[in-house]
């Protein structure tokens, strides 16, 4: 690819956003790679060449490899580029590879243009021409009167340029080589432009863009859309400049061409400079400088380096200013820029009469006077008025800017239109959305209300039955006893009875009140598990007393029926529990073992201390169950109820009462019975264990 005229006039950028900036990463890291992947394939090929039986390093093949990997390093490793330049030079002369030679000094003054070092390049440049020239190589002959030019037009010796520039186009438009004619136009409305001549500019630019989207390379333009597009910015047209830089990046950053893409970044920096949008300028300006770490185009980074200064200027940041404008100085200094130490100059100038020394100031000042004086001079001004004269009679041109622009300001309606109506769509597909996610939300509202009065219609109906429950026990196992006790009383009172036979019936008193006081301590526990009062707190629990406590309690019930209660438990045998709970257990299951056993028999409880756990039992040698009672006894709902061996009557709610409080403690409860052989029950409830002792 020939290099253009515009990569001497160019601008860079900051800021964006974390997220524009790791895509920028990603493309950069993408870029580097493919160039590479280029280089390497280059490099294995004149590998196996060099491997093959009859290979000579006076093969064509072998030397147009060298010339082609050279091509890769330019704006890359620029030693490398020298290295291969020679060898190929050297190879070239040995072998009379004509073509190789002109390529070899192209390529040489490639690589002393971009150190900076013109006088070298020209000499390269011109021994490139007179071989092409003395050969016919007329496409090679147009290709190096192109570079010669541009070298004189770094300079400043536009004369000499526009003389070299139109010699090449008089040999491209013989041969019908279209891009090597638009690439000299680019390069001529570059001189245009270093007089702010901007319309004669763009004259040339069009013309050069009408070639390639005649030729159909997008490469080629999105070159000259990049310098159109910093002609628009220098004439202030910046929506154009936008549009057309865009373009061009997205081109470039398709093809991940690394030079052509920093260049673009700095004219879109150049743009939002103008729009006074200077943090958005060095976003861009920065996304170039990335760049040129990469590639080494140190004619590129001054204008980058000049616009970097000026943003920080307007930012009022003249110490980051000062740095760069330095830099800009020194790298144009370093090159024989006079363009860019006019642009340098001029900043430091300003930069430090801001900071009041004026003896710099001054310094800096004439010397950017005396480059401007110079680059001004009256002969380069008539020599493109006589280009002027020679252009005058294609008034064609003219009105193709217009129909372009034309055409363009069409195409932004256009889009105008496109984007309103895309909006639009945009807004009644958000709409659309939103109300499906609200309805999604409401029905999603009104399953959980749903499920809400399902499961309160549930709890209400298990609190309804609990009271039925409550009032069918108060209503049939509290209110007998209840109302014989009150029938004896007012027999008494009334003295239907007298006091010896009223005394006769105090045994049988005393144990219906305890039935009632047992059976009502049951009712009060079961409605608290029920209506999730009941509290559970664990605490050091000392099993052994409150057995002894509840066989005390029930010794006189034992003692009626001769029936022996024997403990078993170990005494200081602690457990981890609520021992007011425990205490309803162990009665609960002693109570039932007394009415079950018959006159005589015998109860034993005991505990078996295990590991973790302590396994509690209460073992009688009663009437014992059927499979089908056993299996009825701890349910929840289960209202079953058996007389005893004396016809006592329960509540039937005690086993279900002791399942539930067992549970509470982290245990569980089982029972083995058979029927005529007795029952045993038996509950597991956690050990205190060392942890629980060192808490207490």
């Amino acid at each position: 690819m020939n290099t253009r005229f515009l990569k001497q006039h160019k601008p860079d950028n900051l800021m964006r956003g974390c997220v524009l900036l790791c895509l920028f990463f990603s493309f950069y890291i993408i870029s580097a790679k493919a160039q590479d992947s280029n280089r390497d394939t280059l490099i294995s090929e004149i590998e196996q060449i060099k491997k093959s039986e009859n290979f000579s390093n006076k093969d064509t093949l072998y030397i147009n490899n060298l010339l082609a990997l050279a091509k890769e390093y330019r704006y890359h490793n620029l030693d490398s580029l020298w290295i291969l330049g020679k060898k190929s030079l050297d190879l070239s002369k040995k072998a009379k590879f004509i073509n190789g030679e002109i390529n070899s000094y192209h390529a040489l003054g490639g690589y002393y243009s971009d150190k900076g070092k013109i006088d070298q390049a020209i000499e390269y440049f011109t021994k490139a021409y007179n071989l092409a020239n003395s050969h016919e190589s007329h496409f090679l002959k147009a290709r190096t009167l192109n570079d010669l030019a541009k070298e004189y037009g770094y300079k400043g010796e536009y004369s000499n340029a526009l003389k070299w520039y139109l010699a090449t186009i008089e040999i491209a438009e013989q041969h019908d080589f279209k891009n090597i004619i638009s690439i000299v136009n680019d390069n001529i409305a570059h001189l245009y432009l270093e007089q702010k001549d901007y319309e004669q500019a763009m004259v040339f630019l069009q013309k050069s863009k009408s070639i390639h989207e005649e030729i159909g390379n997008p490469v080629f333009l999105a070159e000259t859309l990049s310098n159109i597009a910093s002609t628009y910015a220098d004439m202030n047209e910046l929506d154009y400049a936008m549009y057309n830089i865009n373009i061009s990046i997205a081109t470039f950053e398709k093809e991940r061409i690394l030079e052509w893409l920093a260049y673009c970044y700095e004219i879109k920096g150049k743009i939002y400079l103008k729009k006074n949008k200077n943090t958005w300028a060095l976003y861009w300006y920065k996304q170039s400088e990335l760049l040129h770490q990469e590639i080494e185009d140190d004619r590129g980074k001054i204008d980058l380096l000049n616009g970097m200064t000026e943003a920080y200027l307007n930012l009022e940041n003249d110490s980051i200013a000062e740095v760069y404008a330095t830099d800009a100085f020194d790298l144009s200094k370093k090159i024989g820029l006079r363009s860019g130490i006019k642009n340098s100059t001029h900043k430091l100038s300003k930069i430090f009469k801001n900071k009041k020394d004026f003896e710099k100031s001054l310094w800096y000042h004439e010397i950017y006077q005396a480059t401007y004086e110079s680059l001004s001079a009256t002969n380069n001004e008539k020599a493109l008025n006589m280009l002027k004269t020679r252009v005058a009679y294609d008034q064609q041109k003219q009105q193709l800017i217009l129909d372009n622009e034309k055409a363009l300001a069409e195409q932004k309606i256009y889009i105008y239109v496109f984007i309103v109506i895309l909006f639009i769509f945009a807004i009644i597909t958000f709409l659309i959305h939103r109300n499906e996610q609200e309805q999604k939300k409401l029905n999603l509202e009104l399953r959980n209300k749903k499920t809400d009065l399902e499961e309160k219609q549930a709890y209400l109906n298990e609190l309804n039955q609990t009271k039925n429950k409550l009032f069918s026990i108060i209503g049939h196992d509290l209110r007998g006893p209840i109302g014989a006790f009150q029938g004896l009383l007012k027999l008494f009172k009334e003295g239907e009875m007298t006091k010896d036979e009223f005394l006769n019936f105090v045994p049988k008193l005393k144990v219906d009140i305890d039935t009632i006081s047992f059976t009502l301590n049951n009712l009060l526990s079961w409605g608290q598990t029920q209506m999730n009062g009941s509290i559970t707190k664990h605490s050091v629990t000392n099993l052994d007393c409150i057995v002894e406590e509840n066989i005390a309690l029930l010794s006189e019930i034992a003692e009626a029926k001769s029936i022996s209660l024997v403990n078993r438990i170990e005494p200081n045998c602690q457990i981890w529990s609520d021992p007011n709970q425990i205490d309803i257990i162990i009665r609960n299951l002693l109570s039932n073992a007394l009415k079950f056993t018959p006159n005589n028999g015998q109860i034993v409880i005991g505990a078996i201390q295990k590991i973790k756990t302590c396994e509690i039992y209460v073992k009688d040698n009663g009437m014992g169950m059927t499979e089908d009672i056993i299996s009825k006894l701890f349910e929840k709902d289960s209202n079953h109820t058996t007389y005893g061996t004396n016809n006592e009557k329960g509540t039937g709610l005690g086993l279900s009462l002791c399942k539930e409080m067992v549970e509470k403690n982290n245990g569980k409860i089982w029972v083995h019975s058979a029927l005529g052989k007795g029952s045993s029950f038996y509950f597991t409830i956690p050990r205190l264990q060392k942890q629980y002792k060192e808490s207490a």
